[in-house]
């Protein structure tokens, strides 16, 4: 007997920059993406994608925290050759014309912006009560998060993208941000990010410490007192490296009554992993690695309250750097069998999948 799909939310996925960087019509299904994107070489996961928005609903993948994503690199910064722009006031503009994006699906039925906790109950019941069978009526819900704050021109702003929605915010992303560092620093806070802290904490939005240094990591802890979860974060005691959280960081975000989201980039999932090098099939990198992470934060919780689904799918990667058993982000059902095997209960299985999220949620939105 076919296992029930269960609905899943992911905290984590890139769709505005996906379509206004990458040029992807989310509307499309990821193989009409993967034609378009033919013989294109300009970046490494041209014909490679995992997400579209017929996906997300084949999967039954209800809600997504989405992103704005614009970072910015000062004059003289050496390139690390992700996407970056050259001054505060080009992020904001970036920002915006992902979030356009976003209410263009709006106004076409395709998705549903959640800011508050009313729009969430009556979203999740249409998905959780609906038939599955029933998806492509549906729209996709999301919360819109800001992935580094560069964007943010001054504070002033922080009140202009709360009052239009933003309900999340990872301070900083790759490098070092504005206002705080970022993976691959060393630093933490600077003093106008101290300042954002302050100002978050006044709007009680949540904070999501993904991407930040361990510097970082312990000073938004001891500073902010808000709500905080970690939206896209694997384990450092399972796969090494300053991108995953330790063990005494988990701990205190099991404490905080925070969530972990597990992502499924393979350099998170695999030891010394080379991008546009290594092969997921070659390397044995599947699905079952981010069941690993999830079991080793389970273990320290004492239950499976804790953790949930992250994925960052094309978040500047694609098929070559993720998970040789996912084929497109409705790949995500698997996970529930993966649980079941390692002898998960049916709870466990609906915590992680969705109910973790739902939740805290449920607990933060205004």
């Amino acid at each position: 007997m076919e296992h029930k799909r269960k609905l899943i939310i992911d905290a984590h996925l890139d769709l505005g920059m996906n379509a206004v960087e990458w040029n992807r019509d989310l509307r499309l299904s990821v193989q009409e993406i993967r034609k378009r994107e033919s013989g294109m070489t300009d970046k490494l996961d041209r014909g490679k994608n995992t997400v579209s928005l017929p996906a997300l609903r084949e999967g039954n993948v209800g809600l997504v925290v989405a992103t704005q994503l614009a970072r910015y690199i000062p004059s003289g910064r050496p390139d690390d050759g992700d996407p970056y722009w050259n001054s505060p006031e080009i992020c904001w503009s970036i920002a915006q014309a992902q979030r356009s994006y976003y209410k263009a699906m709006e106004d076409l039925g395709e998705m549903v912006q959640i800011t508050g906790k009313k729009e969430l109950r009556a979203h999740l019941d249409t998905w959780l009560k609906g038939d599955s069978a029933d998806n492509n009526h549906k729209p996709v819900g999301y919360i819109l998060s800001l992935e580094g704050a560069d964007s943010l021109v001054n504070l002033s702003f922080l009140e202009k993208a709360y009052a239009y929605g933003l309900r999340a915010i990872g301070v900083s992303h790759y490098g070092q941000g504005r206002y705080a560092g970022g993976s691959g620093t060393e630093s933490g806070f600077t003093g106008i990010g101290r300042e954002l802290l302050r100002e978050m904490d006044r709007l009680h939005m949540i904070l999501d410490v993904t991407h930040l240094t361990d510097q970082g990591f312990m000073e938004a802890v001891e500073w902010y007192k808000g709500p905080v979860w970690a939206s896209h974060h694997n384990c450092r005691a399972v796969i090494s490296g300053q991108r995953q959280l330790s063990d005494d960081q988990l701990r205190i975000l099991i404490d905080r009554g925070a969530v972990i989201g597990g992502a499924l980039d393979n350099w998170m999932l695999a030891e010394n992993w080379v991008r546009g090098v290594d092969d997921p099939l070659k390397r044995q990198v599947g699905l079952e690695k981010l069941i690993d992470h999830y079991d080793h934060i389970c273990q320290l919780a004492g239950n499976s309250l804790h953790c949930a689904i992250g994925s960052d799918l094309d978040g500047m990667y694609g098929t070559e750097q993720s998970p040789y058993d996912l084929d497109t982000i409705a790949d995500l059902q698997k996970i529930s069998s993966l649980l079941l095997r390692r002898g998960y209960s049916e709870e466990d299985v609906d915590n992680i999948c969705y109910g973790n999220w739902m939740r805290f949620m449920e607990a933060n939105l205004p």
